[in-house]
């Protein structure tokens, strides 16, 4: 049978900065190429950047929150060409800015179908949601790794929270694991 781990993919990478000045997001969304700004929908310009594929929320604070890069290193590049595009603007960017992944969701598949009902009973309702009238998914709160697996009866898994990706593949591990000595894997 395959390794669980094998079959992890990232699917998307937040990560948050700062630039070290306030920003007057009108101006900023007037010179930035296709940004969109409405302050009536959200408190932020949204800038799309196109290669890597991701999307950077910039606030009037100078932070900046950038979504939807499919890897850690391809959130540092999209946050470079933000910070690149904002310096030639004539806002401050520091030298190098601190940029903090905040979280990693990854998607994987345990080759398997599961029990939903019994892994909840199995590994207890301190560390587990499953509510399948809300949401067909087994929520289960892992201490370490410090994330939230979804589970699903098909056996595919969802894992947010990781701040690397090596977060999913130690959660998946325990989730084999604890599975396994329940009787309720392989």
């Amino acid at each position: 049978m395959n390794d669980p781990k094998e079959t992890l993919e990232i699917q998307n990478v937040v990560a948050s900065t700062v630039v070290s000045q306030e920003l007057n997001l009108e101006s900023v969304a007037m010179d930035l190429e296709g940004a969109d700004f409405d302050r009536d929908k959200f408190p932020g310009v949204v800038y799309r950047v196109q290669d890597p594929h991701a999307v950077a929320l910039i606030f009037r604070s100078g932070k900046i929150v950038c979504t939807g890069a499919g890897s850690v290193p391809a959130v540092h590049e999209a946050l470079e060409i933000v910070f690149e595009t904002l310096s030639d603007l004539g806002i401050d960017v520091s030298e190098n800015p601190n940029t903090e992944v905040q979280n990693i969701v990854t998607s994987g598949d345990l080759g398997e179908r599961l029990n939903l009902n019994a892994i909840a009973i199995g590994l207890g309702l301190e560390d587990v949601e499953y509510e399948p009238e809300q949401f067909p998914g087994l929520v289960y709160r892992l201490d370490e790794p410090d994330v939230v697996a979804l589970l699903f009866g098909t056996g595919k898994t969802v894992i947010v929270g990781g701040k690397v990706p090596a977060d999913a593949e130690a959660a998946t591990e325990v989730i084999v694991s604890k599975l396994t000595d329940l009787g309720l894997f392989r």
